[in-house]
């Protein structure tokens, strides 16, 4: 009985100094994965969201400001290179992020261009730092359209419409606008232009009689759009980024990495637009 149960116990002391590292390395790996408190501990607190590029959709931000919500986020840093865009996808991210600073500490930064929808996507954050060298405002709206009727001649392309409604064919490329067409249009474009020059003002508490000052499709350098009251501080990321932490007062800030094709696409963007803003045209917004 002995004999045997000496042979059981050598048996094991010999399984465990031939198999020691792996039990080791086994035990520290288990004992990591069934802390959650540690694991809790090394979760992100900050986390970057980019606006870059053209506003086409809102979808994928909208996706992103979901997860910036959620309670181990203390804090959230926006980070702005677009000329703007269309209408609707322009006012998502903007109330989104107006939702979003209700619950915590939002800044953002204009790393170059943070003109027409980009400049109201970012509107209600707690602070807008601007780099030194960025173009801000063009608070204004377009709308854009053709006249093709002399080469659809030359082509010998007649057109044939039956329509219902006074104002059906209003943004035609096939001819001139009438009187009425482009009355109505201006009046949709006058409604969406005081609608983006409003939340401005309030979102920046800024006078509306003032609105020839920061609105009127101005377009800023980044010190005379803080003299304007566009933007709160002059200064690069690094100041961005403390004054998020500041503000969200974590003491040991983690950020939220992106992931690699994050940084490729981001990247990819931000070299496209950084051609287009050369260009004045190209801070023009198409609202709607």
């Amino acid at each position: 009985m002995f004999k045997a149960m000496y042979k059981a116990i050598t048996g094991v002391l010999d399984f465990i100094k031939k198999y020691f590292f792996i039990l080791l390395v086994l035990t520290i790996y288990l004992t990591y994965l069934f802390k959650p408190q540690a694991q809790q501990y090394m979760k992100p607190n900050l986390m970057r969201v980019d606006i870059v590029g053209p506003i086409l959709q809102s979808d994928q931000f909208l996706k992103k400001m979901d997860e910036a919500s959620k309670n181990n986020i203390k804090g959230v840093l926006i980070y702005i290179n677009s000329p703007g865009g269309l209408v609707a996808p322009s006012v998502e991210m903007s109330y989104a992020i107006k939702r979003l600073e209700q619950q915590k500490p939002v800044v953002v930064y204009a790393a170059g261009t943070m003109a027409s929808g980009s400049y109201y996507a970012g509107i209600w954050a707690d602070k807008i730092v601007a780099n030194p060298g960025s173009i801000i405002g063009s608070i204004g709206v377009i709308f854009d359209g053709f006249n093709i009727s002399e080469l659809a001649k030359k082509l010998g392309i007649k057109e044939q419409t039956i329509k219902m409604g006074k104002y059906k064919e209003a943004g035609t490329f096939m001819r001139a606008w009438n009187k009425d067409e482009k009355s109505e249009l201006e009046r949709v474009l006058k409604n969406t232009y005081n609608m983006f020059v409003y939340d401005v003002a309030k979102a920046r508490n800024l006078k509306l009689e003032d609105k020839d000052k920061f609105a009127d499709a101005h377009i800023f350098t980044a010190d005379r759009a803080k003299m304007v009251g566009l933007v709160d501080e002059v200064g690069t990321i690094y100041n961005a980024e403390q004054d998020l932490i500041k503000l969200s007062g974590v003491t040991e800030p983690r950020w939220k990495k992106r992931s690699k094709f994050e940084k490729y696409i981001d990247n990819l963007l931000s070299n496209a637009i950084s051609k287009v803003s050369s260009s004045f045209g190209g801070l023009q917004s198409y609202l709607p």
